[in-house]
């Protein structure tokens, strides 16, 4: 296995493009640590986004999975141009000339959405510890390291998302067209959402059968964090408005989205092997 990974990631640092948007991936995992700098000081009004609680613990594991989250359309550029490169180049062909099998191929590229999972995933935990150290109004170890289920469906996300990725790249061949595709297929969820909510059920019922596709089962794993923050809670207690949303990680949520990871790599190997490279 190490073998293949070393196969893979001299393939992608050897590419120009990948490692700029790698490397540019890992600078805006790393920004997030600038939105503590943000203050605002116009006469009386003075505001720091630090002190609303964005990185108190354990709030921060929710808050910054989630946000972190949309930059990993940089790595599924690398992934769908890493299939692309094989197929425009003809590494593949020459990979399998050389004596790696389709089985080898397509394990050494699920080991690098493995690698690229837990790597960003140590990265984010590692950058919220250190936010979380520095302006956490709470520094109890219990509290600390509460929450991190957040932390878990950030790892399963991506191996999901980065699997789908991978797929798309088998199946079409050309980068853009894959990431083309990519777009299409999230619109056509949404247009499926709103034709079930119009014509068959009503909100919740649409919400649970959404919850089985692919994009909105990732996008699932981890709700939306800003109506959990303590100063939106106060502003609308204030304002006499209730919001009780259930932020949790279901571990149903994960088996759906380790299920579709499991559909992703089989179609990608059922492919290769089908095809006549």
């Amino acid at each position: 296995m190490i073998r293949l990974l070393q196969i893979e990631f001299i393939k992608l640092w050897n590419n120009r493009a990948s490692r700029v948007l790698i490397l540019s991936y890992f600078v805006l995992l790393t920004s997030i640590a600038l939105v503590a700098a943000i203050k605002f000081d116009i006469g009386p009004i003075k505001f720091h986004l630090a002190e609303i609680g964005i990185f108190n613990f354990p709030y921060i594991w929710h808050f910054n999975t989630f946000v972190t989250a949309f930059f990993k359309l940089f790595l599924a550029i690398v992934i769908v141009s890493m299939m692309a490169n094989e197929y425009s180049n003809k590494t593949i062909k020459q990979n399998l000339i050389d004596g790696l099998s389709k089985k080898e191929f397509i394990l050494s590229k699920f080991l690098t959405v493995l690698s690229f999972a837990l790597i960003s995933t140590v990265f984010v935990f590692t950058v919220s510890l250190i936010l979380g150290l520095i302006y956490s109004d709470y520094d109890e170890l219990p509290i600390i390291f509460s929450d991190l289920e957040f932390v878990l469906a950030f790892f399963v996300k991506l191996v999901g998302f980065f699997s789908f990725c991978l797929f798309l790249g088998i199946l079409v061949k050309r980068s853009a067209f894959a990431l083309g595709f990519l777009i299409l297929w999230q619109i056509l969820e949404g247009i499926t959402r709103g034709l079930i909510r119009w014509k068959l059920f009503d909100g919740d019922t649409t919400e649970m059968i959404m919850g089985f596709f692919p994009l909105q089962s990732m996008f699932n794993l981890i709700k939306e964090p800003v109506t959990r923050l303590e100063a939106v809670q106060t502003v609308a207690d204030q304002v006499g408005e209730e919001i009780n949303l259930n932020y949790q990680v279901h571990g149903y949520e994960i088996l759906i989205v380790f299920g579709w990871t499991a559909i992703f790599i089989y179609l990608s190997y059922a492919l290769l092997k089908k095809r006549d490279l």
